[in-house]
């Protein structure tokens, strides 16, 4: 590439330019806008950019050397041809264009922003430097990465969820920093560890709807948007009954499973009835670890997981233990009260068989087991594609135990946490 140090001609069909940026302070007013509705601050500025038809080439002052293809700058523009400005979706179609999009100039104008001339449009674009350097996908490690860093736990005589005061959380203001100083801690324990339990909250029935929805959409089921958990005549789950209930997932038996489960405790003076929790992950990697052949045979056999009541008849079909792309834990279906007959081919059902048992024999094991009891006033929360829940039993005539509860999606805690990182930025810049 060959510097220049005048502003490329606007006719021409390629070009190869680098400019620098002023040192002069430049008010964020200034600045384009961005695709989203996010805000960008400018930690470290654009020090030159180079180019030529198809690579935008970005040198930072901290020394980080950015590409980005034409392709990509064109799609990702923010001006009224690209996205509509009233709701930040794309209109644009890029097969529509005459011909694949080139930078044919290519600078840094007085705000900082790099400013761009495309062929064959000819058209001015320009780009936010804080969303650039954000989305600088040469230098991303992994584009893939979760918000938070999964975290593996075991349980154990001393352990205990991580525990937040939420005495005054339900009467704080919605988007309030006050709001923010619980519900982030919360769910970054919910990201990271899969577990979270809030104490102190109202014990009236309905406060956990109200709280919940403080993080996303209540999800209906054929247990209703809050189901109560207690003992009752005539029950249509086991978990309504007194009985002790094994480590499980709830819902197995749907395509997609509820991500996220809640537990409000409104009453709890019964003998028995602790509470039970194992990191579904920390199971598997002991399984991948201590039996590879089972873990592999769990991934692969499809389990048929069957919930057939009186009035519904759910059934869905999948490995118990779920990878993703990468290779990485996904998700667990375990529930073997809600397993239907295994359908698969005749020579897998002795390994498949052999398989379970041995994970049967992992989730027997202390050390995964995190017991507490509930106390009136505390809401547990936590992922239901990846914790296992179980209950002692506990005798029902020796007081009361009511939980009320509700599930949400894994999306909903990303798109919140994201949401609340987005505002203390934003606050951040207006302090500045």
């Amino acid at each position: 590439m060959h510097a220049q140090t005048s502003r490329p001609s606007a006719n021409s069909s390629t070009s190869s330019v680098s400019t620098t940026a002023s040192s002069a302070a430049t008010p964020p007013s200034a600045l384009p806008p961005t695709p989203d509705y996010d805000s960008w601050p400018v930690a470290v500025a654009i020090a030159e950019v180079t180019s030529d038809s198809r690579v935008l080439t970005v040198t930072w002052q901290d020394g980080r050397v950015s590409r980005y293809h034409s392709v990509w700058l064109r799609e990702n523009a923010a001006d009224d041809s690209t996205i509509n400005p009233a709701t930040r979706e794309r209109i644009l179609d890029l097969s529509c264009l005459e011909a694949w999009p080139q930078i044919a100039a290519a600078r840094l104008d007085d705000s900082g922003a790099v400013e761009l001339i495309m062929s064959p449009e000819q058209r001015t674009l320009r780009f936010h430097p804080g969303w650039l350097r954000a989305h600088d996908y040469d230098n991303c490690e992994d584009p893939l990465a979760p918000l938070v860093a999964v975290e593996t736990w075991l349980g154990g005589a001393d352990a205990a969820p991580d525990t937040l005061d939420a005495s005054t959380f339900s009467t704080t203001a919605i988007d309030s920093p006050e709001e923010a100083s619980t519900l982030e801690p919360a769910l970054e324990s919910l990201l990271r560890k899969g577990l979270v339990r809030l104490r102190g909250l109202p014990t009236e029935p309905g406060t956990l709807a109200r709280v919940a929805e403080r993080i996303g959409p209540v999800r209906a089921t054929n247990f209703g948007t809050l189901f109560d958990v207690r003992a009752k005549p005539d029950p249509d789950s086991n978990a309504y009954t007194s009985i002790a209930l094994p480590p499980h997932v709830d819902l197995p038996t749907r395509e997609y499973h509820p991500g996220l489960q809640c537990l409000h405790c409104l009453e709890n003076s019964v003998a028995g009835g602790q509470a039970v929790m194992l990191d579904g992950f920390a199971v598997a990697d002991a399984l991948r670890q201590e039996d590879p052949e089972a873990f592999s045979t769990l991934t692969q056999v499809h389990w048929r997981y069957a919930n057939t009541a009186k009035t519904t008849d759910y059934v869905w079909h999948s490995p118990m233990i779920v990878l993703d792309d990468q290779g990485q834990l996904s998700e667990v279906r375990i529930a073997d009260f809600l397993r239907g007959p295994l359908m698969t081919d005749f020579d897998l059902v002795e390994e498949a068989y052999r398989a379970l048992m041995a994970l049967q024999g992992l989730l027997r094991q202390s050390r995964f087991a995190l017991r507490f009891t509930y106390a009136p006033g505390d809401l547990v929360i936590f992922d239901n594609r990846r914790l296992l829940h179980a209950r002692d039993a506990f005798e029902g005539d020796s007081g009361h135990r009511w939980l009320q509860g509700c599930y949400l999606e894994r999306d909903e805690v990303r798109s919140r946490y994201r949401m609340l990182q987005r505002r203390q930025r934003e606050r951040s810049l207006s302090d500045a």
